[in-house]
């Protein structure tokens, strides 16, 4: 498989043999990273461009479970880089496990542009959607900046954040949803009832109706599959 963005990588070597020059991104401190990827080549790429920038332990992990694993034996790293199409689970949602149990910095390195995927990552708490097809300087510049506490996303996804969650109504005017409306349109499309979705969400199945009931007003349709078709449409739900 290859990897565009890491093809000039070579192998690890111990960071503190690098001389200063070779370091993109020098830090007071050594950082750790946990990579996450079912491609060994690729993960050993990411671990020699982390070790060029400063990195002193890269933990391995090439699925959710031995992810997990990882995590729960190591505690919160400085970093960690996973890949969304993980064999035995989800990446978005081992994103939302890593966020929730103190894990501050979270980079997705996908292989899809799509919309939704890009969406969800920023949601589920990553702070940087990047493109294995990137170039190393983006892949470098986007790492760098999670590690400086910022946020970044691919130059190629990066229109995707800016049109938000907006969808075109019936008339073709975008109007903006909110993420919880998001939420409960993306459970209408999995054919779940008032009733799931309310005890999916924790919300009474009155309150899913009056979710329902704005988002109708909004794209201007009462219709609960041309909502869903209309924000399919617009990439905001799969």
């Amino acid at each position: 498989m290859a990897a565009v963005g890491f093809t000039q990588a070579v192998r690890s070597t111990p960071a503190g043999s690098l001389p200063a020059s070779m370091v993109p991104h020098p830090r007071e401190e050594l950082f750790s990273v946990l990579v996450v990827d079912d491609h060994p080549l690729l993960r050993e790429a990411i671990a020699a461009r982390l070790a060029q920038m400063g990195a002193g332990t890269v933990h391995e992990a090439a699925t959710v479970a031995e992810a997990r694993a990882r995590a729960a034996a190591t505690g919160p790293c400085d970093l960690a880089i996973l890949d969304l199409g993980l064999p035995d689970g989800s990446g978005i949602e081992l994103v939302t496990e890593l966020r929730s149990s103190g894990w501050l910095r979270v980079v997705v390195l996908a292989s899809s542009d799509d919309p939704y995927a890009v969406r969800s990552a920023f949601q589920a708490g990553a702070q940087a959607y990047l493109l294995k097809s990137a170039s190393p300087v983006v892949v470098t510049d986007g790492v760098r900046r999670v590690l400086e506490g910022g946020v970044y996303a691919d130059p190629s996804v990066a229109p995707v954040l800016a049109t938000g969650t907006r969808v075109a109504g019936t008339d073709n005017t975008p109007r903006e949803l909110s993420a919880r409306e998001v939420e409960v349109l993306q459970l209408v499309a999995d054919g779940q009832s008032n009733k799931e979705i309310g005890e999916e969400l924790s919300l009474s199945a009155l309150t899913v109706k009056s979710h329902l009931s704005r988002i109708g007003r909004k794209l201007g349709t009462g219709d609960r599959a041309q909502m869903v078709a209309l924000a399919m449409r617009a990439g905001v739900i799969r």
